[in-house]
């Protein structure tokens, strides 16, 4: 029961990521995320994932050996963000018109 209720918190805190991951990726812009953040909180989720393997805790490892590429991304689109590294346009929202 441990287990699962390891895997199911690693599932819910990962999934959290993957919304932000897809808006500033389909935007081209983190302008809004905090460098600072993202560093430390990377640091954090590479600790952990070598905590988890130290351990042998697979919830811990799993969780966080996804949670780091995320991350990680994120990371890299707020570095090369406005260096002319993206190129893509930003895309309307669901249901909203672009005015003309």
């Amino acid at each position: 029961m441990i287990p699962i209720l390891g895997f199911l918190a690693g599932t819910c805190t990962t999934l959290a990521f993957v919304p932000q991951v897809i808006r500033t990726w389909r935007t081209g812009s983190a302008h809004d995320l905090s460098l600072g953040m993202l560093l430390v909180f990377n640091l954090g989720v590479g600790l952990w994932l070598v905590y988890g393997l130290a351990l042998g805790a697979a919830p811990i490892v799993a969780a966080n050996a996804v949670t780091l590429p995320l991350s990680g991304l994120l990371l890299v689109l707020k570095l090369t963000a406005g260096r002319g590294a993206s190129n893509r346009r930003a895309v309307p929202a669901r249901g909203l018109r672009q005015s003309k």
